[in-house]
């Protein structure tokens, strides 16, 4: 009989794909809330990575649609949706390092989020049934 996928690693597979969608949302949210008003965050003075609010605005709009699409994919069992979260949530970490002096406890909430779907989609093994 063919094997059938461990309660844990659908389980993980399934929180991954659901905190993937999760996380798309509340970039999108926080993409558009520095587009529409590039003053909502405070910036840190002299800090090393300044760059224009708007334009990273754009960018987590953008970012959070495409993990947002990828978490749906990994709830519907799609390899290549695990596979595509594993990267995103990688860029993700790096995209929220460069955002830290605008909104340091989000950057580091989403940080977390992602080193857990890092986690999660890698321990996975098998399709999800």
């Amino acid at each position: 009989p063919p094997e059938q996928p461990s309660r844990w690693a659908t389980g993980l597979t399934l929180f991954a794909g659901a905190i993937m969608v999760v996380a798309g949302v509340l970039l999108a949210f926080a993409g558009i809330a520095a587009i529409v008003n590039d003053t909502v965050f405070v910036t840190t003075p002299g800090f090393v990575y300044a760059f224009d609010l708007t334009a990273w605005g754009w960018i987590h709009l953008l970012f959070g649609i495409v993990v947002l699409a990828a978490g749906i994919g990994v709830l519907r069992g799609q390899t290549w949706a695990r596979a595509v979260g594993v990267v995103l949530a990688g860029l993700s970490v790096v995209a929220n390092f460069l955002f830290l002096p605008y909104y340091p406890l989000w950057s580091l909430v989403i940080i977390a989020l992602d080193i857990a779907i890092i986690w999660a989609l890698v321990t996975h093994r098998q399709e999800v049934v």
